[in-house]
Order: structure tokens, then sequence, then C-alpha cells
């Protein structure tokens, strides 16, 4: 049966885009109204079905009610809230300053929709990821195909339901499916391509692209490191780590991958660590297992990729200060704090996505800020400290998609900012603004009057004037 269905989808495929390729011809004229419409209607839908949304997210890895709510809708709506304040500003074209050699005409930057558009979405969180950017890219005035991940079922399955009871196919459509949906997908001429996950299948989405030269957005990962500064407050620090941690199981792009801790304060700091652990997740006593406030690992391949990467690191040296449990018929992984790591060990080679954190200590900020530099440049990056000349003198020196202080993973949340990598941690912007950008040429537009003009002096034949006043632009202008 999923083979027909699979079969399906990929004789679907050419008549979808098709249909939205002739779409899309029309939606570049589409007014600020017509957009803020369609946004309504997704806004509509997601609040009608709030509790299928909870039960579907659920069934794929048993994340929490809460943090579904937190991190999945909310975040979609307040998306969508923040296109349908600023679409009519965002859409209006920009003047921009007439310089002297110019003199007479007017400038101006127009927003026009890219037109189709492919969005493939991960599964960690399955449904913010693949309806976030399409808020930006109806937003933009594209039409759009999402394909959701096929290891979270459930919700790839009320995602395709959201769309066939929304929007018309010409619109928006889904295709679920595996790899062979994907590749399907990836030889169609898209004109922009938007893709959340890891930075290995980043590089195939992007010489997939080059095919046909659609323009990319990257959202990939990596290993965000946190420093702990000595003079960081350490209850602090450590409470909003466990929580950018181990929220979601771990499974989180902008997580903390590993932790840089000046070695005068790591004997408390792992302490606090666990002392914050055991609060939220395991406060009765009874084992983080029995907790309804923890998610699970989405599948069991995924949880032996995390044991493997636990039994090398205990191998080569490092020790389990919290945590290490594992259960596979529940999918289960306790928050493991690891500490004496290095970074041989595989755990220090590659994002983790899953409950372990590693710690590494340092002496000297210099030491830490030459060891983040000396790996692929991050998504994230967290530093904790009371002193604002270290924070800034760590931000300065370094290099990342986002930086927040004193702090996780909550720039995610903030619509004002850009959300997005640097080289192997992604390429291009998202979220508000940015996110229509993304989806929007930025089409370049001079009107001229007619008659004489600052230019017709250079047309050729070039004389002995003609000629002066060129060297007069190069010296001056």
């Amino acid at each position: 049966m999923e083979q027909v269905s699979q079969e399906l989808n990929l004789t679907l495929i050419d008549e979808v885009f098709n249909l939205q390729k002739e779409k899309s011809l029309k939606m570049r004229h589409s007014p600020a109204v017509q957009r803020i419409a369609l946004l309504k209607k997704l806004q509509h839908w997601i609040n009608e079905h709030q509790e299928d949304i909870r039960r579907a997210i659920f069934a794929d890895f048993k994340k929490p009610y809460p943090e579904i709510d937190i991190s999945e809708i909310f975040v979609v709506n307040s998306e969508i809230k923040h296109a349908i304040k600023n679409l009519e500003s965002w859409m209006k074209p920009k003047k921009v300053s007439t310089p002297l050699t110019m003199l007479g005409s007017t400038s101006y930057i127009h927003y026009e929709p890219k037109g189709v558009c492919l969005i493939i979405s991960p599964w960690n969180y399955p449904f913010n990821l693949a309806l976030g950017p399409l808020v930006s890219a109806l937003a933009a005035g594209c039409t759009a195909i999402i394909k959701p991940s096929e290891l979270t079922p459930h919700t790839s399955a009320l995602i395709r339901r959201l769309v066939e009871e929304t929007f018309d196919k010409a619109q928006v459509a889904v295709f679920e499916g595996e790899v062979e949906v994907a590749q399907k997908l990836l030889a169609k001429p898209f004109d922009h391509i938007f893709f959340t996950g890891s930075p290995s299948v980043g590089k195939i989405i992007m010489k997939a692209a080059a095919e046909n030269l659609s323009s990319v957005t990257l959202e990939l990962g990596g290993k965000s490191p946190a420093i702990i500064d000595r003079e960081a407050d350490l209850k602090d620090a450590a409470e909003k780590i466990v929580w950018g941690k181990f929220v979601n199981c771990g499974q989180t792009c902008i997580a903390p991958d590993y932790l840089l801790v000046h070695r005068s304060v790591q004997p408390a700091f792992v302490e606090a660590l666990k002392t914050q652990v055991e609060k939220m997740y395991d406060p009765s006593g009874k084992g983080v297992e029995k907790s309804n406030d923890y998610a699970r690992i989405v599948n069991v391949r995924h949880l032996k990729r995390l044991k493997h990467l636990l039994s090398d690191a205990e191998n080569k040296g490092a020790q389990i200060y919290y945590g290490g449990y594992t259960d596979e018929n529940e999918c289960f992984f306790e928050p493991t704090i690891l500490t004496a790591v290095e970074d041989h060990m595989e755990v220090m080679q590659e994002e983790i996505f899953g409950p372990l954190l590693p710690i590494k200590t340092y002496d000297a900020i210099e030491e830490a800020i030459d060891y983040i530099n000396s790996k692929p440049k991050p998504l994230a990056l967290y530093a904790f400290s009371k002193n604002s000349g270290a924070i800034k003198r760590i931000f300065k020196a370094t290099s990342s998609g986002g930086a927040v202080a004193n702090d996780c993973v909550l720039h995610f949340l903030q619509n004002e900012l850009p959300f997005g990598g640097v080289n192997n941690s992604g390429l291009g912007k998202a979220h508000g603004h940015f996110g229509f950008l993304a989806f929007s040429n930025e089409k370049a537009v001079l009107q001229q009057r007619i008659g004489f003009t600052a230019s017709k002096p250079l047309f050729p034949p070039y004389g002995l004037a003609s000629k002066k006043i060129i060297q007069s632009l190069i010296k001056w202008f």
C-alpha cells in the first residue's frame, strides 16, 4: 500500500508543479490583503485543531504537550501574527537615494515573489519547521510544495490534512514519502528551495539546486558551543542550559552541543547542572523515565547512534557525571552529563542531536575562543557571564549564525532577528521580515526621465570633453 502511495506521489509531482507554476504568475501581482487572507486561513485551522496537532506530535516521539504548545504551535502562530501586522510595510517599494552621477533619475527596490518554492522540513520540530517557512512563502506571494519528514509520519499526515483542507493544491501542496519523493522534487526547477536539516544533507540539496540554478535557504546545524565564564551566575546558567539542552530530548539544532567551562568553576557548575536536571525532570526522585515532561528520541536508529557516541566516549576516558540510562523499547535516553571529554571522541566530532552534554574546561578566555574558531562556524553560540566586557569579547572574536548572552535558544523566538547559519551551519536567513526577503526577489528599478540625462555626455564618440568628464567622475565620485 505504501509503495502504491509513493508511486502516486511521483506521478502527481509534475502535475502539481505545473499548476503552481501557472498560479505563481498570477500571485506575482497579489496585494497584501490577498496574502493576509491566506495567512488567516492557516491561522484559523491551527487554532481550531490544536488538540490534533498535539496528538500527532506526541504519537511520533512522546513530546510533552506544553513543549508542543510553546515550540510548535506558539512559534507558528507568532510568525503568522507578525507577518499579518507588518506585511503591507514589507511589500512597499523601498526608495533609495540618488547619487549626483544619476541626477534626474529615481531608484527603488521592488519586492516580487520568487515563484514556485519547495520546503523540505525535518523531524525534530516537524510542525514548526514545516509551517514557519510556509508563512514566509505565503507572505512573499509564492506558491509552495512541502516535503515533510517521513520519520514523523503522524505529524506529516496532519500537515497534509491541514494543507488539503486550507489551500488549493495550485497554491500549497504536500508530498509525503521517502528519498525517492525528495529526489523527484529536487529535480524540478523550483524558484527557491528552503531546507532545514543536517550539513551533510544540505550539501546534497545545494548540488541539486545548482542543476536548475534555484536559490536556496539552508538552515543547518553543527556543534553550537556554550561558554561558562568564571564570572557567570552558575545557578542561573545551569538552569537555562539544562532547559535549552534537554527540551525536545536534546533534538534541537540550536541546543548547546557542548560546554566550555572555566576550570575554576567546573566542579560547582556540573553539580548545578545535575541539580537542575533533577529539579526539572525528576522532582519526585522516581527517575526521569517516569517524567511526563521529557520527550523521547524519534526512533531506535537514532537512539542506537547516541548510545554509540556515549560508549565511544566512555571507552576513550570520558566520565558520566549524571545519567546514561537508556531504554530502547521506549526510545528513552536519560539526560547525560559527560566530563573529561577529549577531541578524539566522536561525541566531540559530530553534532550530537540528543541529550548528551559533554563538558570541556579552559583556563583563559582566549583558549575557549581559539577552540571555537578552530571548528566549523556554529549555528548558535552562547556565553554566560556577569562581565559584559567578556561577553562582547567572545562575540566579537567568534563567528556564528546567532549569539545569545546569558540564555539559550531564545533568539529563535525573536521575530525581529534574522535566524540562520553561516557556512557549515547554513546559508540565508529566515523568520519575520528576513523570511519574507528569503522568498522575494529584490528587484532593482531605475526610472529615467526622457530627454537630456546626466549619462548622455558619456555616449560615444568619445571626444576630449567626454574623456575629461570620465576622468572627473573617477577622481571625484
